[in-house]
């Protein structure tokens, strides 16, 4: 082989390592051209993997879901509970909250299959493993397998009004909880629909509901703003 034919396989070699620099601007070796019956084939095209096509799959699947009526895209939009519960007053939501931060186990803003299995168990009203997944399904708006904040609301607010049946697991969930929907969140009316004609005027509730926690805020400030001076009286009397 001679020398140039050895110069240009290596000048070849080099330009397929650093056919990833290429594409971002770096600098390409300039072709050469090789002797007839010298020339290397060309790599074969890398064929998809399996992982693409079935991520693939996943999306052309869930795009006809969407389209068909039977998943609901993705909201953009940040959700509100205030808005989009105003049966619930903002004591409730807040409990409610609380508690499905308590099992999101995994910080991650869900309640997956395990973590309600452990919810159930805890709350006293085990499930089989078809029970949960019949629970979550019941609720799950993006059929993702697991349930999200807004999911969770679902339950008490289908609780409330009613929609959920006897031996749902999702009514043993409601009942079982300490907090009392039919009470607090619909703030004492017989039914639902009798809570949705109050909820007509929750902005001006919701509005008092807020300064009352101003005024409580303010009101745990000053004590604590005399227990500080009352303590400096004290120390001072002390060191007298």
């Amino acid at each position: 082989m001679s020398s140039e034919e050895l110069a240009c396989k290596l000048q070849r070699r080099l330009r397929l390592e650093v056919r990833a620099e290429t594409d971002q601007g770096g600098p390409q070796p300039a072709p050469c051209s090789v002797p007839a019956g010298h020339r290397e084939p060309e790599p074969p095209a890398r064929a998809p993997t399996a992982s693409a096509d079935s991520e693939l799959n996943l999306k052309l699947s869930r795009r006809l879901d969407i389209h068909q009526g039977a998943a609901r895209s993705r909201r953009a939009k940040v959700f509100n509970p205030y808005t989009e519960f105003p049966e619930f007053s903002r004591r409730l939501l807040k409990d409610l909250e609380r508690m499905f931060k308590t099992y999101d186990a995994g910080r991650d803003g869900f309640i997956d299959l395990m973590e309600l299995k452990l919810m159930m168990e805890k709350l006293g009203a085990p499930q089989t493993h078809l029970g949960l997944k019949s629970m979550i399904k019941e609720v799950d708006e993006d059929f993702d397998g697991k349930l999200s904040f807004r999911e969770f609301l679902l339950i008490f607010h289908k609780a409330a009004a009613g929609e959920l049946q006897e031996d749902s697991g999702l009514l043993a969930l409601a009942k079982f909880s300490e907090i009392d929907v039919a009470l607090e969140g619909v703030r004492g009316a017989k039914n639902f629909f009798e809570a949705k004609a109050q909820a007509l005027s929750c902005s001006s509730k919701f509005e008092a509901e807020l300064k009352a926690e101003q005024d409580e805020r303010k009101r745990e400030e000053e004590a604590r703003r005399l227990r500080q001076a009352a303590f400096r009286e004290l120390k001072a009397a002390f060191s007298a």
